[in-house]
């Protein structure tokens, strides 16, 4: 099974290193399994460029067999496991997400529910690696966001919940920026800033890039991680990228970019509907919770509602978490 599991993944990502990365295995070592599975079955099942790989007809023809059986064998897994927690008086939600401001409180709602469901949280920057997770039946859900142009591959079989169709990616700079003075930046008035954007995470690169390449411009762009960024863009060496529901702070400025140019959607994903049923609720209660508490973006959506492009429930859902 775990070598099926490893087909699925190289076919779904469509390279080894992201396969890997999926898997949490090290490229040498998919590798080696690779040529190990190709050998045992005696032909080539993967044909491996610079730009890839693609499954050969025989490898076609082995992932239409695989599939099947690596689904219905999570299933078994996840719902074995979950019939022997609640037997033994407890039942643990395993939950895999990128990040958010949303997820202590989604966390805390659901523990307040009592004992019988106790939470564990799985972190990670790839929502592919996550939603595989999902699928091959070693996180129940996993809360991840979709950087709009660059879309996920979801898995066969996986039952999605969209929180928010769009929402608006903003950018940080330093508070004495001369940007920081209006309430929304164009991305012309940084034309002459570096950006950092962590290229680990799915699509945001790429994203941005795609973003100031439509806006005409030629900045550059650096690697780091988003704790870095923030500390970088303090002290004015750079700009980034961040949720608009990002927490305030003295030394730096959290603002809308003029036209909402990057956007995600943020999306929960589980086997069957009623887990997402079971979950669904206080996640969005916790995001709006958030949102209510980010100035920014409480501002952002007010006038999306008075412009009329608000999505629909986005303002009652405001509404209601600031009562």
């Amino acid at each position: 099974m775990r070598h099926l599991r490893l087909l699925c993944a190289i076919a779904d990502t469509g390279s080894l290193h992201k396969a890997a990365r999926q898997l949490g295995l090290a490229q040498p070592s998919l590798s080696n399994q690779l040529l190990r599975i190709e050998r045992a079955l005696g032909a080539q099942l993967f044909v491996r460029a610079r730009t890839g790989c693609r499954p050969t007809p025989l490898g076609l023809a082995v992932l239409s067999r695989a599939r099947p059986l690596v689904a219905e064998f999570a299933a078994i897994v996840t719902e074995t496991r979950a019939a022997a927690a609640r037997a033994a008086g407890g039942y643990q939600l395993r939950i895999g997400a990128t990040a958010s401001r949303a997820i202590p409180g989604w966390l805390r709602l659901l523990r307040a529910r009592g004992p019988d469901c106790e939470p564990a949280l799985q972190m990670n920057v790839s929502a592919s690696a996550l939603l595989g997770m999902v699928a091959a039946g070693r996180l129940d859900m996993a809360f991840v966001h979709e950087v709009e142009g660059s879309p996920l591959r979801i898995p066969p079989g996986l039952c999605l919940r969209v929180l928010v169709e769009r929402e608006p990616q903003f950018v940080t700079l330093s508070a004495d920026h001369p940007a920081a003075a209006q309430p929304e930046v164009s991305l012309a008035d940084l034309a002459g800033d570096r950006w950092m954007v962590d290229s680990t995470v799915d699509g945001e690169w790429e994203g941005l890039s795609r973003v100031l390449r439509a806006a005409g411009l030629h900045s550059e762009m650096l690697h780091g991680d988003y704790l870095t960024a923030y500390s970088l863009a303090a002290t004015g060496e750079v700009v980034t990228v961040s949720q608009p529901t990002a927490h305030p702070r003295p030394d730096l400025a959290i603002r809308p970019l003029k036209g909402d140019p990057l956007g995600v959607r943020l999306l929960l994903a589980a086997r069957t509907e009623p887990e997402l049923d079971e979950v669904y609720p206080e996640l969005e209660k916790a995001y709006w919770a958030v949102a209510a508490e980010a100035p920014a973006y409480r501002e952002w959506l007010k006038r999306a509602r008075l412009s009329g492009t608000a999505q629909e429930g986005n303002d009652a859902q405001l509404s209601r978490s600031t009562m």
